[in-house]
């Protein structure tokens, strides 16, 4: 993610921010120009953009910013919508009477503008289910019953179902735990999920990628049940690292794609933030990696991306290991998980329109 700066003060901001610490200005993220603003008061609930981008454009604050205060979007003031278009996109909120929830649909509201801006900044285009009721993106943050019946976080063609308990950390810790999963968040789900939806949307009946889909991560057309059914009965196969991103993917071909789509946007977006923030890896020792490319990279090529990330997935380490904390990134990336890798960014960049694209040649 880029860096944002107060319009006013010029203090350093965060994407979630909504007020600057230092001069107290009204912050809002901007989606049409991919920044966060600083605003001024112009009366009737309408804010003048400090951005220099906007020209002094009027906005207002969505609904869930203005009134529930689990946003920070903005929306044209002479736009008819009372949602911005992140949260247009939720279709179901936790019941908020019960303790926690609104908490635990903030932090759910927040992954998932962060998932948003990285397929923005990507090229993928999101559409509502309003703007496209057949293949329109939605979710639906919901929580276990009282009668003992379990929501289980997902996809079905266009819909993605968070169950709200992952926005508990103590709770979404012990089933990382208990399912030996070297990495569990709230953003990891988001990204796997949509995974999936793009699967439909840019893989699944398309004759220019589906081959070499299938070459490299497998027949889709397996029983899904089955598969699920063997892999919570037999788990994963020993050698699963040599070939897959983590445990899960080995399940089905569906799943495979999903981990490394996430995996994939996780690169991008740790790269992104690197980048923008300036960091550089310099060392006398010729045997230490260095990192010095400030490439965007949206527009970097995979190998640029590859010889960027492994440099820094060292010095992350090493800070937290150096801070008494588990590695940043507990992953090993085979040269399979590398080629499957490659393909999503060839699929995101023929979809996003960054670059030309062809499939990876069969063999």
């Amino acid at each position: 993610m880029k860096t944002f700066h107060c319009n006013r003060c010029s203090q350093r901001v965060f994407f979630e921010n909504v007020r600057c610490e230092r001069c107290a200005a009204l912050l809002g993220y901007l989606p049409q120009l991919r920044a966060i603003s600083a605003f001024e008061d112009a009366g009737e609930a309408r804010w003048r953009s400090l951005h220099p981008q906007a020209d002094g454009a009027l906005y207002k604050q969505c609904h869930n910013y203005a009134v529930e205060n689990v946003c920070n979007w903005m929306i044209p003031a002479d736009s008819p919508d009372t949602l911005c278009r992140a949260c247009q996109l939720t279709r179901t909120i936790p019941n908020l009477s019960t303790p926690d929830n609104r908490l635990y649909w903030y932090r759910l509201e927040v992954a998932k503008r962060r998932l948003l801006y990285t397929l923005a900044e990507l090229g993928l285009d999101v559409k509502s289910r309003r703007q496209d009721p057949q293949q329109g993106l939605a979710f639906e943050f919901l929580e276990d019953s009282g009668d003992g019946s379990r929501v289980m976080t997902g996809h079905d063609n266009g819909l993605i179902t968070l169950n709200i308990a992952e926005a508990d950390d103590a709770h979404r810790e012990k089933v990382r735990t208990a399912m030996g999963e070297p990495y569990r968040t709230l953003l990891g789900h988001f990204r796997h999920e949509t995974g999936h939806y793009y699967f439909s949307r840019l893989i699944a009946n398309n004759p220019r990628w589906l081959p070499a889909f299938r070459e490299l991560f497998g027949d889709e057309r397996a029983n899904y049940g089955d598969a699920l059914d063997t892999y919570y009965r037999v788990g994963a196969p020993a050698d699963w690292q040599a070939s897959y991103i983590s445990a899960y993917a080995t399940m089905h071909p569906w799943e495979d794609w999903a981990e490394t789509w996430a995996h994939y946007l996780m690169i991008v977006d740790v790269l992104d933030t690197s980048t923008a923030y300036g960091i550089a890896l310099l060392s006398d020792d010729p045997r230490e990696p260095t990192l010095t490319d400030r490439t965007p990279v949206e527009n970097a090529s995979f190998d640029t991306l590859m010889k960027r990330w492994f440099p820094l997935t060292y010095a992350l380490n090493g800070l937290n290991r150096s801070l008494g904390m588990p590695d940043g990134y507990p992953f090993a990336l085979a040269a399979p998980v590398v080629d499957k890798l490659r393909f999503v960014h060839r699929v995101i960049a023929e979809a996003g329109d960054k670059s030309p694209a062809s499939p990876p040649a069969q063999h």
